[in-house]
């Protein structure tokens, strides 16, 4: 009887022949980081798990706007006052409000629709210390006036924004002024990456398989929503913990969450925490809707990477996804010049390859379990998949949109199978095999 070598450990000798690429990659793209740092001056820290009472944070008990399409009054009404911090940012025109950690106590439709130059807002948490609203602009605006109030004769603690419609080269002139200027930030600096609450110490000496499970969406970014309330990123976070949890219990991993709260993490930041610990797999977590317009649909897909998407389906959920930090208000990175996309193509050649291979195990081992879409093995270019050394795939565990599959969502039962089926997945691809069967890339 032959043992074979898992198939992490032809992965990790596949990828040492593109590490001189690799390399090369990272000195042409170190002068780059730097200038998209300038770029994302106001890209939040990533989120640890909160270690406070809620009732330690200021509350927002009340948003309103007042004006027209020429002027309008945002205003929020707080149990203290607090200190902001306003901007602006174009295509799609945004107003960004970063605030100090705060407890939002508002209605549950608070923002889907707005008044004078605002069509609607969001907000949320995007860091530990941190919170951000974001407001959708119906044009090119000017923050004309920016203040806080405290609490005064029966009147709660207020925070205000004045906003003022300009055209478009006024606009885009502010914002070139904005960028030159130092900005203070309201938020509390928090570290430069995700934290797992059960990745704490150096793991470098523990020799098993780090799995990094990635909870989509989160704060600010609520991801999709069903009729009756339900949020994608609260479903994903509870499946997301007990898959965790059903990975340790098997002793053989090593196991990493990219946010074990309900924290906004940024697309890139995702990847970069799966590449930092040299994980052998990332399994992001999502949960579809369907719009009403494009029928029904029902089941669990997986999804690897791909620049040319299996369907239109498949586009527009990608294109959904990849919105996450637009959604945040905050613009992505520089993308990489021509020189280094041919680099970071050539790693992902034979990434994607042992990201195909899990992918298909997992359907193989989810139909046991799971009710799955009529085509349940797509691709699609989902930022969050392209990490170039780590074998990636995206798990949409059912349509919120979908009665049963939301039944389905909500059940501990489901869960809990759907969790196991997805352990034996990854127990099946890391795992040495025996003489006889399969053991690595063909």
């Amino acid at each position: 009887m032959v043992i074979r070598a898992p198939r992490f450990a032809f992965a990790k000798v596949a990828m040492m022949k593109t590490a001189m690429k690799l390399a090369m990659l990272l000195a042409m793209l170190a002068g780059g980081l730097a200038a998209a740092g300038a770029a994302e001056r106001a890209r939040p820290a990533a989120a640890k798990p909160d270690q406070f009472k809620p009732d330690q944070f200021p509350l927002a008990s009340e948003i309103r706007l007042g004006g027209d399409d020429r002027q309008t009054r945002f205003v929020v009404d707080l149990t203290r006052k607090i200190d902001l911090v306003a901007f602006t940012l174009a295509d799609p025109y945004r107003v960004v409000i970063d605030l100090p950690q705060i407890a939002f106590k508002l209605p549950p439709k608070a923002g889907e629709t707005g008044r004078g130059l605002v069509k609607a807002f969001r907000y949320g948490l995007v860091m530990q210390g941190g919170s951000r609203i974001v407001l959708d602009t119906k044009g090119p605006v000017r923050i004309e006036k920016t203040f806080t109030l405290d609490a005064a004769d029966g009147q709660p603690a207020r925070a205000v924004i004045d906003l003022v419609a300009i055209d478009r080269e006024s606009f885009l002139r502010n914002i070139a002024l904005e960028n030159r200027l130092p900005r203070t930030n309201a938020m509390k600096k928090s570290d430069a990456s995700p934290k797992s609450d059960k990745l704490s110490g150096d793991l470098s000496g523990d020799p098993r398989p780090l799995i990094v499970v990635d909870p989509g969406h989160g704060g600010i970014d609520t991801g999709t929503k069903a009729g009756s309330g339900e949020m994608e990123k609260s479903i994903v976070l509870d499946f997301a913990l007990l898959l965790r949890d059903r990975l340790e219990k098997s002793g053989k991993y090593r196991v990493a969450m990219t946010r074990t709260d309900d924290s906004f993490i940024a697309l890139g930041e995702r990847t970069r925490f799966a590449r930092e610990r040299k994980a052998a797999l990332f399994i992001s977590i999502h949960a579809d809707a369907l719009p009403r317009r494009e029928g029904e649909a029902q089941g669990a897909t997986v999804y690897t990477l791909s620049e040319t998407a299996t369907d239109a389906a498949a586009a527009r959920l990608a294109e959904a996804e990849n919105r996450a930090d637009v959604i945040s208000g905050v613009d992505l990175t520089a993308e990489p010049n021509d020189v280094a996309d041919i680099l970071i193509d050539l790693a992902q050649r034979e990434t994607k390859t042992f990201s195909l291979q899990f992918a298909n195990t997992l359907v193989g081992e989810l139909k046991s379990v799971a009710r799955m879409h009529k085509n349940p093995l797509r691709a699609a270019g989902f930022v969050v998949l392209k990490a170039p050394d780590v074998p990636s795939v995206l798990v949409e565990l059912g349509y919120m949109s979908t009665k049963n599959d939301l039944k389905q969502l909500m059940s501990e039962a489901w869960r809990v199978r759907t969790a196991e089926s997805i352990v034996q997945a990854v127990e099946t691809f890391l795992t040495p095999r025996v003489a006889g069967t399969a053991a690595g890339p063909r």
